[in-house]
């Protein structure tokens, strides 16, 4: 459920993982010493290797442009301030190179949708961090609606996924002196009222999970202890984690538990004067809750009360009968993205063969049924919600594409679609052209690309090219403009770094994502994870046959579990490609379960403890298939110190054991910055620098 989890605060791991280098198996893994994160001897390693490859990365003549192109693109004031709205006013976030640890502002929603907003701060973190002598990076935010004045605000200590929770007031614009106040730990929490919280987080023995998240939830009253707070619900030991939602609604507040015990599988339970399990499927996710009929999104088939609701659809639960309506599905090559509930009705955004489009869906309530009205958004692009709801019928939406800046629009309550703001575009798409091809995988199924480039590079053929894939948790890859600016990929980093340059981008839509709903996703799950891997090959053997590029000029990237992906491409297929950018990866299978929240994505990989499922994950697991006499490319590595999420180790010790069987490659580990590799956008704008930099060296040779 990942408005829950986005809500409570999916605050992954907290600790490093073993100050001192764990013992277990040190017989079978010579590396197992570069798990511990801030040991010293690890810590002399990673230096070692920092400065021997940004040594050489950072005097390839192009880096000091790239560098700037990045920073231009990731501090530039003219990108759009995209916000949510909550109680008449659009609050947001923002970066740039005089706020580099960022500002919470808000605007009254007349000025922000007039164009010209009136900002006024509610949180200058760089500030805070300064007067506080703190390292403090901004997380979540969770607020009491609809009125949005008693807030929770998460920050970590250089990024981590793990963070503090201090109570804020937003109409003072100050920390709650002596209010609500979480100490450093992965928690989840939601409020039930002014005065009370359902926390979820680490107050001792057997307070979490062995995924490292919250097993128990308290009700917490102003004015008490946590400790002594009254335990609400107790998920099992083995369980991903148990997190809370409350959902202010007119009625009043709908206080749900959602206990995951996988990945992807949750119980729900709601709070009717005692906790009721509901009798949802266990892949389905919550979104919110409308005239006291719970959302759900179905991510399988569900029978109940003698009626069929199909995968991919979404479905409203009467909160006090029981009964099941079907609010929208989605036809064989669409797949629902994103679900939002306003005050009276919902907006949706989906794909439609990987083009997104977005409606509004409103239920009569003398039939009971719901009808889907499109919202007019440019096509043959990526929509996506940036607000819907907060007391409101009134949404805000982006679209952009590859080489269409991000625009902005606010749609009123009966679908009036108007544009408040768009981003200058940051490299000049003349030439540039934007096409979907389709790869055939080895078991035949047909498979999604976008590729990206000037038209004369593609008809000269033979180009430097980027394929980029992820391929896992439900996360489609999509042709974006700016909107994720943390992956280099996309269209406004891409346009300017790398096709100026005569370089041509590939956007993978591989199996693992939910291009095509969760059946997509289902198909290459455990034992089928290599249906992933062959749609990426697919992809690349279909450039290579089409004259796009060569084995000698294709590149790859991929992070976290596109790390993976790129660690199979490493030593599955080192013959196609070049270069091969390896970010924030999971490498080692065989404990990835062992380390920070890796004990989370048993449900996406299989447990490496089942032999029956260790034989399957052994045939990947690039780590353990590292071996000697292999024509692997020259491969770069990053990760960071500061990942609580995947442990810094997977990346440590594929390198390491490269390194002894006699490969050279590039490593960067960044002392701080959490999953995300980066802190701050100057970093990021210094990492992007270093992987384009890496590319054009690789595949485009010299400078001139």
């Amino acid at each position: 459920m990942r408005k829950i989890i986005a809500v409570a605060a999916l605050s992954a791991l907290a600790s490093a993982c073993g100050e001192k280098a764990p013992q277990e198996q040190a017989g079978d893994d010579p590396y197992l010493w570069l798990e511990a994160v801030e040991g010293e001897e690890a810590l002399q390693w990673v230096r070692a290797q920092n400065e021997r490859s940004l040594g050489e990365l950072e005097a390839d003549p192009r880096f000091e442009a790239l560098y700037g192109e990045a920073l231009s693109v990731l501090t530039s004031e003219a990108r759009i301030a995209l916000g949510s709205i909550h109680n008449g006013r659009v609050y947001n976030f923002w970066q740039d190179d005089e706020h580099v640890r960022g500002v919470w502002r808000r605007a009254d929603t007349a000025s922000y949708r007039a164009g010209s907003p009136a900002w006024e701060t509610v949180i200058d973190f760089d500030a805070l961090a300064e007067a506080e002598g703190e390292n403090w990076i901004r997380g979540s935010t969770a607020c009491l609606g609809p009125a949005y004045v008693h807030c929770m605000v998460e920050m970590s200590i250089g990024g981590k996924d793990a963070g503090v929770w201090r109570e804020f007031n937003t109409e003072t614009k100050s920390f709650v002196e002596g209010g609500f106040y979480l100490a450093e730990a992965k928690s989840g929490l939601s409020w039930i009222d002014a005065d009370a919280l359902l926390v979820g987080t680490d107050i001792g023995e057997n307070a979490l999970t062995d995924s490292g998240y919250p097993r128990t939830l308290r009700v917490w009253r102003r004015g008490t202890a946590l400790e002594d707070a009254p335990v609400y619900f107790e998920g099992e030991k083995t369980d991903v984690a148990v997190w809370p939602y409350v959902d202010q609604s007119e009625d009043g507040a709908h206080v749900f538990v959602s206990r995951s015990v996988s990945f992807f599988e949750s119980e729900y339970y709601y709070d009717k004067g005692e906790l009721v399990r509901l009798p949802l499927p266990m892949n389905a996710d919550l979104q919110g809750v409308l005239d006291g009929r719970a959302i759900f999104f179905l991510r399988e088939d569900w029978t109940h009360d003698g009626a069929d609701y199909p995968q991919g659809a979404v479905v409203a639960f009467d909160l006090s009968d029981g009964a099941v309506e079907t609010v929208m599905t989605a036809a064989g090559n669409q797949s629902i993205g994103s679900v939002r509930v306003g005050k009276s009705n919902i907006v949706v955004q989906y794909l439609d063969d990987v083009a997104g489009a977005a409606a509004r869906v409103a239920r009569d309530d003398e039939s009971g049924v719901w009808t889907v009205a499109p919202i007019a958004m440019p096509a043959n692009g990526v929509v996506s919600i940036v607000s819907a709801g907060g007391g409101t019928d009134d949404a805000m939406i982006s679209f952009e594409s590859l080489t269409t800046a991000d625009s902005l629009y606010y749609v009123s309550a009966d679908n009036q679609v108007e544009k408040v703001a768009q981003t200058p575009a940051f490299y000049d798409p003349t030439g540039i052209v934007v096409e979907q091809r389709f790869a055939t995988s080895a078991d035949g199924t047909k498979v999604p690309y976008f590729i990206m480039g000037r038209d004369s590079v593609l008809k000269q053929g033979n180009a430097p090219t980027i394929q980029y894939g992820y391929g896992g948790f439900l996360i489609p890859t999509l042709p974006v403009y700016y909107s994720d600016a943390a992956r280099p990929q996309h269209g406004a980093l891409a346009g300017l770094m790398w096709i100026k340059r005569g370089g041509v981008l590939v956007l993978s839509n591989i199996r693992g994502g939910s291009e095509y709903g969760p059946g997509w996703h289902q198909a290459a799950l455990k034992e089928n994870r290599q249906r992933a891997f062959d749609d990426f090959i697919a992809i690349a053997e279909d450039l290579i046959a089409t004259g796009v590029t060569s084995p000698q000029k294709l590149g790859a990237i991929g992070r976290s579990n596109g790390g993976l992906l790129m660690g199979a491409m490493l030593t599955q297929r080192p013959d196609l490609y070049a270069a091969i950018d390896i970010g924030v990866p999971l490498l080692d299978m065989k404990r990835y379960n062992k380390l920070l929240a890796g004990a989370s994505w048993m449900g996406e990989y299989g447990n490496p403890d089942v032999p029956e499922e260790w034989a399957y994950i052994s045939e990947y697991s690039p780590y353990q298939n590292l071996k000697a006499g292999e024509p692997y490319p020259k491969v770069l590595f990053y990760t960071s110190t500061k990942d609580d999420r995947v442990h810094p180790g997977h990346a440590r010790k594929a390198a390491a054991k490269m390194a002894d069987l006699g490969y050279d490659f590039y490593y960067y580990e960044n002392i701080e910055g959490g999953h995300g590799g980066t802190a701050n956008q100057d970093q990021l704008a210094h990492r992007t620098a270093l992987e384009y930099a890496y590319f054009a060296s690789m595949l485009m040779g010299d400078a001139e």
